[in-house]
């Protein structure tokens, strides 16, 4: 019986349990709907940081009984605050550049760039991966790859 309680733990915390699951579920709802979109929709580095984090806030708050609702809320409502002013600040070209990645060229001319492949951290066989998603089998064909931030690519062919 006594390794059947280690198992389950006590079980008379369980309603408070879920009351804080619901009011911090509508703390981030409402802390994310206030926020910009992007920390939904676009996750660059930036915004998984953030997204990591505000769930950690989460799962801390809602698994460990010694962290209020309060303390959880402050804490998420903290972090989103801070993304924002990141964001905000983002606008401005030195704080870009100290946070967003520059798009990389990985092929041009129909050949591969390797020093933008290192510096993007990719390989020859991440390039022909992106490739065939984009219907090109000849490396000859394509005018170039951009690279971009949030890991989208722009794939430019020859004129025939």
């Amino acid at each position: 019986m006594r390794r059947l309680l280690e198992l389950v733990g006590g079980t008379g915390r369980l309603g408070w349990v879920a009351v804080k699951a619901a009011l911090m579920f509508a703390a981030a709802v409402i802390g994310l709907r206030l926020g910009e979109r992007r920390t939904l929709v676009q996750l660059g580095a930036f915004d998984s940081a953030a997204a990591v984090a505000i769930g950690a806030i989460i799962g801390r708050t809602l698994t460990t009984s010694s962290v209020s609702f309060t303390t959880g809320a402050m804490a998420l409502v903290t972090l989103l605050v801070v993304h924002r002013i990141a964001a905000f600040a983002r606008r401005h070209s030195r704080i870009a550049r100290m946070i967003d990645h520059p798009p990389r060229v990985l092929v041009a001319g129909g050949k591969m760039q390797d020093r933008e492949l290192a510096r993007a951290g990719s390989t020859t066989a991440d390039v022909y991966a992106l490739l065939r998603q984009h219907g090109v089998d000849d490396l000859g064909q394509v005018g170039y790859l951009l690279y971009e931030t949030r890991g989208r690519n722009h794939v430019g062919r020859h004129r025939e």
